[in-house]
Formats: C-alpha cells, sequence, structure tokens
C-alpha cells in the first residue's frame, strides 16, 4: 500500500513538473489563434449557416478500408453512414440495415437494406455495394480491417435489397464492428474511379458532402441536400485542426469554433464559467496507455517493462493532470463494458522495493534509459513529463520526444520506438477494444506482443456468444497481459465537449462521436 507520506512526496514532485511544463509550453495567448500562434481573423459572412468544429488533430485518411484514428471517425460521422448505428445508449440499432436476421448457431446473417439511399456521387446504395464494401475490407491489400472481417466466409447478393452473410463461426462483435468503420459504406463507383487516391476523393451516404481537405488546417463538407434521413439545418461543417488545447478554447470562447471534440482539464473552469458555453463531460469507452515495444531492446525484457508498468502512480496521475475527469485503468476495459472487472481494473500503487526488484531480476539494477515518443500537444508533454518523474525516482530514465499525430501513428505501425503513448477511444463490443491490439501480428498491435496463449484466449473470446463464459475469457486474457505488461494501460478518459449554446439538436453517444446531421446554430 502506498503510504500517505510517500503519496504527498510523489504529489509534490509531480506538481512541481507540472507547473514548469505548463509555463514553458502549455499556456496561450489571450487573442484567439491557431495553432500557429496567428490571430483567427473573423470569416467573411457568406450567408450560409456554418458549424465550425475543433478537433485536436489532423485527421490522416478520409477513406475508412485504411483508417485507424479517431479523428478520420469525427468527420465519417458527417460524411459517411454505415449498417448500423449505436443510439444514445449505447445500443446497437438498424442504420443504412433496415433489418436483420440470424440464425440460431450464430453463422448467417441476413440483412434487408433501407432503399432510396444514394452516395454523394449519385449513385445506388444496395446489396451489390454492401458487397463490395465487405469484400474491400476483406481482401484490399491495405486493408486495416482485415481483423474486423476474419470471419466472415463470404458475402452474396439475395436481391437487390438483401445481403446475406455466411461466417467461417460465430462472432459475437459483428454487429458491433458494423456499426464502426467496418460497415461504413463507401461508393464502389468512386473507389474504382479513383483507386489509391480515393482517401482525397472520399464518397459517402452520409448528410453531408466532401468539399475540400487541407491537411494539418480543416476538413470542409457542405450540406447533402439530398440526404435521405432528412436534409440538414446547417450548410456546412468544418473541421479545424487545433493541436493546442487552449487556443482551441480560446476560439471556442471567441465564436470562431461552435464545438470542440475535447476540452483540456485545465480549461474546464474556464468553459463551465463562460455563460455562452456549455459541456458535455462523459466517462468513455476508451482507454489511454503505452505501447512498450515488445520485439526489442530494452522492452523485449519482460521484467523491464514490468519495472515501468510498476512505476505509473495512476492514481496520482489521473488526480493531478484530469481532476478527475478521467478514471484510473488497469485494463482494456472501462465500466459499462461486458468485461468490465473492478478488482483487476483497480491499479496497484508503486512499490519501490518491487520495482527495484524487477530492475535486478531484468539485469539493469541501477535503472536503465529508453525514448518515448508522445504527440506534440501540450497536454500530451504535460503527461510525458509527470511519467518521466514518476519513472527517475526509481533510475528509470525516460527521454521524450515529440511527434506529429499522423507521424506517431506512423512510427507506431513500422515498430520504430522503444515506447509510445497512444490510446483508443473505445467501441461497444470488448472484443474491439482488445483484440487488435494484444493479438499477434493484428493491426494495432504496434508494441509487438507475441503469446499464443493470449491469442488463444482472445480468439475464443470473439467466437463465444455466452455472455458469462466471454467475460471469464477476457478476465484470464487480461491477467497474462497485465502478468506480461505488453502494454500499460494508465487512465480511461472522459469525453469532454465543450460547445456554444447557440447550437442545437446535439446528443450525446457513448462512442463520443459528434453527429452533426441534427444539429442547428441560432
Amino acid at each position: 500500500m502506498f503510504s500517505k507520506k510517500a503519496s504527498k512526496t510523489l504529489m509534490s514532485a509531480v506538481l512541481g513538473t507540472m507547473l514548469l511544463v505548463t509555463g514553458c509550453g502549455g499556456g496561450g495567448s489571450a487573442t484567439p489563434s491557431t495553432d500557429g500562434g496567428n490571430a483567427a481573423a473573423p470569416a467573411p459572412s457568406t450567408g450560409k449557416k456554418v458549424i465550425n468544429i475543433g478537433l485536436k488533430a489532423d485527421p490522416p485518411s478520409m477513406d475508412p478500408n485504411i483508417s485507424t484514428s479517431l479523428y478520420d471517425r469525427q468527420v465519417y460521422a458527417s460524411l459517411y453512414d454505415k449498417l448500423f448505428e449505436i443510439d444514445p445508449t449505447g445500443k446497437l440499432v438498424p442504420m443504412l440495415a433496415e433489418s436483420y436476421e440470424v440464425t440460431p448457431d450464430g453463422k448467417t446473417y441476413t440483412f434487408k437494406l433501407k432503399q432510396g439511399v444514394k452516395f454523394h456521387d449519385g449513385t445506388e446504395f444496395d446489396a451489390e455495394a454492401v458487397k463490395f464494401n465487405f469484400e474491400r475490407n476483406m481482401t484490399d491489400a491495405k486493408s486495416k480491417r482485415k481483423g474486423d472481417m476474419k470471419f466472415v466466409e463470404s458475402v452474396a447478393v439475395v436481391d437487390k435489397n438483401t445481403v446475406k452473410v455466411q461466417m467461417k463461426e460465430p462472432f459475437a462483435p459483428f454487429l458491433s464492428i458494423l456499426a464502426d468503420r467496418g460497415g461504413t459504406m463507401v461508393s464502389p463507383a468512386a473507389v474504382k474511379q479513383y483507386g489509391d487516391q480515393y482517401l482525397n476523393h472520399p464518397v459517402g451516404t452520409g448528410p453531408f458532402v466532401f468539399v475540400e481537405q487541407v491537411k494539418g488546417d480543416h476538413v470542409t463538407l457542405k450540406k447533402n441536400e439530398n440526404y435521405w434521413n432528412g436534409a440538414p439545418k446547417v450548410d456546412e461543417v468544418t473541421y479545424k485542426v487545433f493541436t493546442n488545447g487552449t487556443a482551441k478554447v480560446q476560439n471556442l470562447r471567441s465564436g470562431m469554433l461552435d464545438i470542440i471534440d475535447d476540452t483540456p482539464v485545465k480549461e474546464i473552469p474556464a468553459v463551465k464559467g463562460d455563460s455562452n458555453l456549455q459541456l458535455t463531460a462523459e466517462s468513455g469507452w476508451g482507454f489511454q496507455g503505452l505501447y512498450l515495444n515488445n520485439s526489442r531492446a530494452p522492452f523485449d525484457n519482460k521484467f523491464l517493462r514490468q519495472a515501468v508498468d510498476a512505476a505509473i502512480d495512476r492514481e496520482a496521475l489521473v488526480k493531478v493532470l484530469f481532476n478527475g475527469y478521467a478514471a484510473p485503468a488497469h485494463t482494456a476495459f472501462a465500466k459499462g463494458s461486458l468485461a468490465y472487472n473492478e478488482a483487476l481494473n483497480t491499479p496497484v500503487a508503486p512499490d519501490a522495493a518491487k520495482i527495484k526488484d524487477l530492475l535486478a531480476q531484468g539485469g539493469q539494477p541501477n535503472g536503465f534509459s529508453f525514448k518515448l515518443y508522445i504527440t506534440s500537444s501540450p497536454e500530451n508533454e504535460q503527461l510525458g513529463a509527470v511519467l518521466q518523474n514518476m519513472w527517475k525516482q526509481h533510475g528509470i530514465n525516460a527521454t521524450l520526444e515529440k511527434l506529429e499525430y499522423g507521424q506517431l501513428l506512423e512510427t507506431g505501425e513500422k515498430g520504430e520506438f522503444d515506447a509510445l503513448q497512444l490510446g483508443w477511444s473505445g467501441r461497444q463490443d470488448p472484443d474491439q477494444n482488445f483484440h487488435d491490439f494484444v493479438v499477434s501480428g493484428t493491426s494495432n498491435n504496434d508494441g509487438r506482443i507475441n503469446l499464443p496463449k493470449l491469442d488463444e484466449l482472445v480468439l475464443k473470446a470473439r467466437s463465444e456468444v455466452d455472455e458469462t463464459k466471454r467475460k471469464a475469457l477476457y478476465e484470464e486474457a487480461t491477467k497474462l497481459l497485465q502478468d506480461e505488461a505488453g502494454y500499460s494501460y494508465m487512465y480511461h478518459q472522459y469525453v469532454l465537449i465543450g460547445m456554444n449554446k447557440k447550437v442545437t439538436g446535439f446528443t450525446y453517444v457513448p462512442d463520443g462521436l459528434i453527429r452533426t446531421a441534427t444539429l442547428d446554430k441560432q
């Protein structure tokens, strides 16, 4: 148990670190500005009703087939529709699927599709389009959705509005996957026309139509006048990139932005104290943590991974950095998840003697050094600095290296790192928060975890339809992953959406994505 004295000492050290970091780079000017520090000039009036949304990072790809970014998904919520949607209670509901049936053995799904839906390019959404999207996700060389579609054996067009999907074996998270990028419908005609350049010419059936993306600056969408679910109330949605959270809040307060996807905790009092603004603060399904590269030194050494993991004081981290707007984590599964287990998800406080012993077992009794990649936002700099301080007390020295978000993703995919801070925004089914991060060779397993027993447990869990048995499999897998410290979970983030009160029609959905179809601006 962490003593009160030790806790007080650590908290003082951490607070000192925070003040230093904030003073160096976390502050912003009083003038609303972009990330570059330039004053944001008021846009000339065009007579159009525009919703401006501030994003924490640049969306790397407009193609859901190859996307791995939350910021892509924020834009997709306006640009594309999916076969299924998540409702405000977190339940799955049909979207482009009108209804569905599944056989008792869980191996055959028949989907009836909505009729009269067209893609933005005027082509028809039908069973052939669904088959095309499934097969593209399953077979395209660059597809990041192959793991989602692993259990799909075949897709058949029954008639114009009916699709039958045959599974190799039961796959419990299947419908949840179809409520995310795996079920996102893109125009087959556009993919065939543009090939690898489709990501620059995205075409969906959603409430807004792609206009342009200027990398690092903005994505502009215009109203889909023929949207099947009723035309949107605003003419345009523009996503603007603000990696500096303080600047983003300043632009929200000035009226240059209408909504921001994430509110830095230190800015929450300013948002809550502004009579023109409102804040949505809800616990999310995701997690934040550290990839420790299991495939190369120093973290091919299990004991050194365990030492780094054990030296993170999650309670202090959440208290200092998030003022309670996050929950300490030691698993992938937040409250509300089928796989949530309070005992497993309760972090153990750092024990100096245990950490010293782990370092000795790892052949580094006097400590060791490694490089940690983080994004260039002030919030992540603070997080990195706090972690540095926690590790340093045990002789573990981390050098921080900042990367732009897209570069961070690429670095993770290539495995060219010692440690890398990157989390996950969370999904409805536990499989989607676990499988692709921990199973050997999967798309988000940047840490190169390779544990046959873990693979076996996770694969069993995704085939098991009995929820009690699934939960037990995830618990066993979690214990194994914790023992290996393959990935170091730190906290479950809150969704903190700031918004001008002039914006109406907003409904919070637990995946944290901002749905724009019903938004209006007074």
